[in-house]
């Protein structure tokens, strides 16, 4: 990449950059307000009035109705644990878990290790399009069903599950629901208060707040069992010394999504149509995912007989980030699991790269990748052609 060239970053799924103005809320909490907010003097008291405005403001993106029913954690993955492991543990007679083919490794390597144990998953199917099997989901929950997780958003094809439903099944059962909404929260409306979902998670660094920060909502009256026990902090429901900085990022971050949300949802989505347009005009490739009904940041394209990791390598040197798919997965030499469920052809497989914008995307930038994807793919697929007939000859 030429020095005087500035990068260009669509890899918003795997992380976003903390937005300026989160940084400068946090600053003071590292140096002047310092204090623990567990702490009856001046230092601490100061701090736990950001710790409330901070609340008061992830709550104000939620729609929830009650500031006590928000548990700060260290991410999206102590949230998911702390779901599914504390309706295990609080559900009397019920040790079942129904979830679904895609979620992301916070869930499916839990639930895989709770079935060493001997506790019974369910894992339901989705379709090419990557949208859950509604009637499988149904058969799925009985009596015995202590939890029902299922991700609001797909990480990787941006498919948005219709969460409200499938809590309505849940409940219907007598089962608790959790959504995994990393993905969705800042991207699409969400009302709680309104809604049959008892819990959800989500990640401060994925709605350009800080990492190491994220909170699970936990519907008022839910019996609950804290995965990290320690002193009082979190009403009890999560012991340790509260991450300050963090935690007033996050409600700063949620602020922002909230004043912002529906105009950036409209003006990414379109830079995300244009990005996938002027790419799918080359021809050998395809949209994946539910194209009708995912977020709006988000095209997972697959190209025809060429590798993806190849694509991203070269855009990577032309200083374009993108991805594979889930960051958490991207050392794995195999096809995503999610591309796997959704049945996607060998030849297309492997060849999937994942393009997620944000607010920070500009027009410019997508014509530019637009470009360099063309250009690219040019190359390659001549390379492979040339190779080919080398082989036959």
């Amino acid at each position: 990449m030429s020095e005087n060239r500035v990068p260009i970053y669509l890899d918003n799924n795997a992380t976003t950059r903390t937005d300026p103005s989160v940084v400068q809320a946090m600053l003071p909490f590292f140096t002047e307000q310092f204090g623990n907010a567990s702490s009856t003097h001046a230092f601490g008291s100061e701090v736990a009035v950001a710790v409330r405005q901070a609340r008061r403001s992830l709550r104000g993106l939620l729609g929830n109705a009650h500031d006590h029913e928000i548990v700060f954690t260290s991410g999206g993955t102590e949230a998911n644990n702390a779901a599914i492991l504390s309706a295990l543990a609080t559900q009397e007679d019920r040790d079942e878990i129904v979830t679904t083919s895609v979620e992301h490794s916070a869930v499916l390597a839990l639930t895989e290790q709770l079935a060493t144990r001997g506790v019974k998953t369910h894992i339901v199917p989705v379709d090419s399009r990557g949208r859950v099997d509604i009637e499988a989901f149904r058969r799925a929950l009985g009596p015995r069903t202590a939890i029902a997780s299922a991700m609001w958003a797909n990480n990787e094809t941006g498919t948005i599950f219709p969460v409200e439903f499938l809590a309505g099944l849940s409940r219907e059962a007598g089962a608790l629901f959790h959504t995994d909404a990393v993905q969705a929260i800042g991207k699409v409306r969400v009302n709680l208060k309104d809604s049959a979902i008892d819990m959800l998670s989500l990640s401060g660094h994925k709605l350009h707040g800080p990492k190491g920060i994220g909170a699970l909502y936990l519907r008022k009256g839910t019996k609950f069992r804290p995965l990290i026990c320690g002193g009082s902090q979190e009403r009890g429901r999560r012991g340790g010394t509260e991450n300050i900085p963090g935690i007033v990022g996050l409600g700063k971050a949620a602020e922002l999504a909230a004043e912002q949300l529906e105009p950036e949802r409209i003006r990414i989505g379109g830079l995300r149509d244009r990005l996938e347009q002027g790419i799918l005009h080359n021809g050998e490739c395809v949209a994946l995912g539910d194209i009708g009904n995912r977020l709006a940041n988000t095209a997972h394209i697959a190209f025809d007989h060429l590798e993806g990791e190849a694509i991203a390598h070269h855009l990577n040197l032309a200083g374009i980030a993108v991805s594979l798919g889930s960051a958490c997965n991207s050392g794995s030499m195999q096809p995503s699991h999610v591309l796997r469920a959704m049945d996607v052809p060998a030849c297309r497989v492997r060849g999937a790269v994942r393009f997620s914008l944000s607010r920070e995307t500009s027009f410019a930038e997508v014509d530019e990748v637009v470009c360099a994807v063309s250009d690219i793919v040019a190359r390659l697929r001549a390379t492979s052609c040339v190779t080919a007939r080398e082989l036959t000859s």
